[in-house]
């Protein structure tokens, strides 16, 4: 390369800004695209049921889930209670025994009285379980038939779901169809534009955001859109693939086309007038490279005694008219005495 150091490393950071340029424009349509449905969203499954029918499952529903929830806490209390019943009876029961074998050991009239109510007593305790027993049955009862209403609602909020989902699909693929077209006509612009603006000014003063921008509407329309694209949408994304393959390529036939042709208008033209229409800096790079400025064929710089171009006959190295050093043909100065050469 003939580019001066700080040249280099000014295009390198040429080359860093649109790259940066491109990054943070990819950020921002990301977040533009992501966000598009929030501008009206979408329409849910239940906003087509009958909003009448819904409302009284819904409150059906409702009315189950409290009359199970006060189910659950009724059980719960008297369960406890019947747990506390049973644990009294039981150790009344226990004691009771224990009493009958004394009385039967001393065998006292006198205890016959007592031997009475210990039996009332414990009856009433065993009549008191009972009685929570039956309380404990009736409240699982109103549990049992809270739960079957509760799954009878349930059961007709679904068959309501299910009689709403058709006319629920046909507005989401309307939705998707215009949040495609929402995005489509914000990306497919900007690809648009990109084209504009690479073929007009990509090597203009500011071809960093040219670049820049090029990179983030190809990268917008072909990657950033792919989530958000419905089934059918690979069509167009693939379709517009296309078609930038077409046009792309035909360019570059007719550039090759038109490439060609002006060497070969070159390539007839006197020597002299040739050099000197080919750019110092180019020249330069091409020398570097081992390729012939002027027609671009490769070239054996190892050959000392090869001056000429043995493709286009175009001169490569002469002599310093001062030192009589050989030199690079387009060089302006010597690179042996320093003097001033004559190019061309």
């Amino acid at each position: 390369m003939s580019l001066r150091l700080s040249e280099k490393w000014f295009r390198r950071a040429l080359w860093l800004i649109a790259i940066l340029f491109a990054f943070f424009l990819i950020r921002l349509g990301g977040l533009i695209v992501s966000d598009l449905p929030m501008i009206a969203p979408a329409p849910s499954l239940e906003s087509f049921m009958d909003p009448r029918e819904a409302t009284r499952v819904k409150a059906a529903i409702a009315l189950a889930q409290t009359a199970i929830r006060a189910a659950n806490a009724a059980l719960e209390t008297e369960n406890l209670q019947l747990q506390t019943k049973q644990h009294t009876y039981l150790n009344a029961r226990d004691t009771f025994a224990n009493w009958l074998a004394t009385r039967s050991a001393t065998d006292q009239a006198s205890q016959n009285s007592e031997l009475i109510i210990r039996t009332q007593a414990l009856d009433n305790l065993k009549a008191d379980e009972q009685a929570s027993e039956l309380i404990v049955a009736n409240s699982q009862k109103d549990k049992l038939a809270a739960s079957q209403n509760l799954t009878a609602a349930q059961t007709l909020y679904s068959q309501l779901l299910a009689s709403s989902q058709k006319k629920w699909a046909v507005s989401q693929h309307h939705e998707e169809l215009r949040v495609f077209g929402i995005r489509l006509s914000l990306t497919l612009p900007l690809l648009v534009l990109a084209g504009f603006l690479f073929s007009k000014n990509r090597k203009g003063k500011y071809w960093p955001f040219v670049w820049g921008f090029c990179g983030f509407a190809l990268f917008t329309f072909f990657v950033e859109l792919v989530p958000y694209i419905p089934s059918y949408g690979g069509y167009v994304r693939y379709g517009v693939g296309v078609l930038l393959v077409l046009v792309l390529g035909r360019y570059l036939i007719h550039a090759l086309q038109t490439y060609l042709a002006t060497q070969r208008i070159k390539e007839q033209l006197p020597e002299p007038e040739r050099h000197k229409n080919v750019d110092y800096d180019l020249a330069q790079k091409r020398l570097t490279q081992g390729i012939c400025p002027s027609c671009e064929r490769p070239i054996k710089l190892n050959d000392a005694s090869g001056n000429f171009c043995k493709d286009c006959g175009i001169c490569l190295f002469d002599h310093c008219d001062h030192c009589h050093a050989r030199k690079n043909a387009f060089a302006h100065f010597c690179h042996h005495c320093g003097e001033p050469g004559s190019v061309g």
